[in-house]
């Protein structure tokens, strides 16, 4: 994929979770997939995910499924990037 590409992926996938303004709550958790914004670099390149990240994942955990089920974001929460985050980050995936 040549880097003009990558970026205008990047760029559509920062503008996707940027709108994305409803905000559920989750046993306690806020559903708000802005709050994954510190994975970006990891999901988009393949990079091992920060700690922040780690954390943010963590956090929306809950939120996963609901996610999963939105088609604007089905389909960045269930790419191998994402699950190798998870991985890295020891954050289970929700069977939903």
């Amino acid at each position: 994929m040549k880097a003009s590409q990558i970026a205008v992926l990047a760029a559509a996938v920062l503008v996707l979770v940027l709108g994305y303004e409803a905000e559920v709550s989750v046993a306690a958790v806020t559903c708000n997939p802005t709050e994954l914004n510190p994975c970006m670099p990891a999901m988009m390149s393949g990079a091992a995910p920060s700690a922040l990240c780690c954390s943010k994942m963590k956090q929306q955990q809950p939120c996963f499924c609901q996610y999963m089920k939105n088609p604007g974001l089905k389909q960045y929460v269930s790419s191998p990037n994402v699950k190798k985050i998870v991985t890295t980050c020891k954050v289970s995936m929700p069977k939903c």
